[in-house]
């Protein structure tokens, strides 16, 4: 995982893994385990907690490979919206009034809400697609104030989705997108794709969803006004529902590409984008890691991928009768066989 917060990452990162590997390491377990009272990690997301389960087991990874012990030193308080984005401010204040020492958040919209809930405990975004346009931090080198995390720069990406999808579909002209009215970046998201289409001389015909409800008679509105393919727009309601949505997308017989790995290994298209899990792994447990530490969030630039993957599920391909070019396989880091 390329990673990049504007500073010399690599050596920083050697650092803290000899440290924790060597005799800090064998200090900070021996003081674990005398610790009366351990650090509590709050946990806050859009989404399922099923569906979530990759991520936080990528952040509870990530901080045992940093020496943190679960139920001796560390406790995590988890609250997650289950699709419904109406529910974070109730679950991010109860995580205030739980007292917690770190608020790690999964998603804009949670992201958001944290901020809003809390002005002193530090915050750990992930998953957030651009935390200055979306108001979360006034700038990722020097964020300021309790905030601080990383990125998957999903905003810059919109462009890149459609380009990818009309590669694999050449023929395609009508492109539907799915996207959350409630989530703050999906309007901005908005403009780029649809700058992104009147360069490629191409329809964009957009499905609005806030609630699990709708997804089916949205798939029917697009299939209906000629949608030929489909952008899933990265969103933890949406992940929540990825069954269903991936369900939809092959009885529609649409083929479509999605901002989140995930789908694509549960039988989606395709998926073009950072590797959320490596990110929370590597890069949002190091971070909470240096809070508990005492390090100030203000202090700790926004951490943003360097690296981006392009993942092809040809199985899937083959099942819409789908040939995809030789030359988007050639460009692939991935092909599910």
């Amino acid at each position: 995982m390329c990673i990049n917060r504007g500073r010399p990452v690599v050596d920083r990162r050697k650092v803290v893994r000899a440290l924790t590997c060597g005799l800090l390491g064998l200090t900070f377990r021996v003081g674990a385990q005398r610790s009366a009272n351990p650090r509590r990690i709050g946990y806050l997301d859009q989404g399922a907690a099923a569906r979530d389960r990759p991520y936080t087991d990528a952040l509870r990874q990530g901080l045992r490979d940093l020496g943190w012990i679960e139920g001796q030193d560390i406790q995590f308080v988890e609250r997650f919206a289950e699709g419904k984005t109406a529910r974070l401010p109730g679950l991010a204040a109860e995580l205030v009034n739980a007292k917690v020492d770190v608020i790690v958040t999964w998603s804009t919209p949670a992201a958001l809400a944290a901020k809003s809930a809390t002005a002193t405990i530090p915050i750990v975004i992930g998953f957030a697609a651009d935390p200055v346009t979306s108001g979360i931090v006034p700038n990722l080198a020097h964020p300021g104030g309790n905030i601080t995390g990383w990125t998957h720069i999903g905003l810059e990406l919109r462009a890149k989705y459609l380009e990818l999808l009309k590669d694999a579909v050449p023929e395609a002209v009508r492109f539907g997108v799915l996207w959350n009215p409630t989530n703050q970046i999906h309007k901005p998201s908005l403009k780029v794709i649809e700058a992104a289409a009147r360069q490629l001389n191409v329809q964009i015909d957009l499905a609005g969803v806030q609630d699990a409800g709708q997804l089916a008679g949205a798939f029917s509105r697009l299939v209906a006004e000629g949608a030929q393919a489909l952008i899933v727009f990265p969103d933890g309601m949406f992940i929540a529902q990825t069954p269903l949505i991936l369900s939809l997308a092959a009885r529609n017989r649409l083929p479509a590409l999605y901002g989140v790995r995930e789908y694509v290994e549960a039988g989606g298209l395709m998926f073009y984008g950072a590797d959320l899990s490596a990110m929370q792994r590597y890069v949002g447990a190091s971070i909470v890691d240096e809070v508990l530490k005492g390090a100030r969030p203000s202090e700790i630039p926004v951490e943003q991928p360097t690296k981006f993957e392009l993942v092809i599920n040809l199985k899937t391909a083959k099942e819409l009768g789908l040939p995809i070019p030789e030359s988007l396989l050639l460009r692939a880091d991935e092909v599910i066989q």
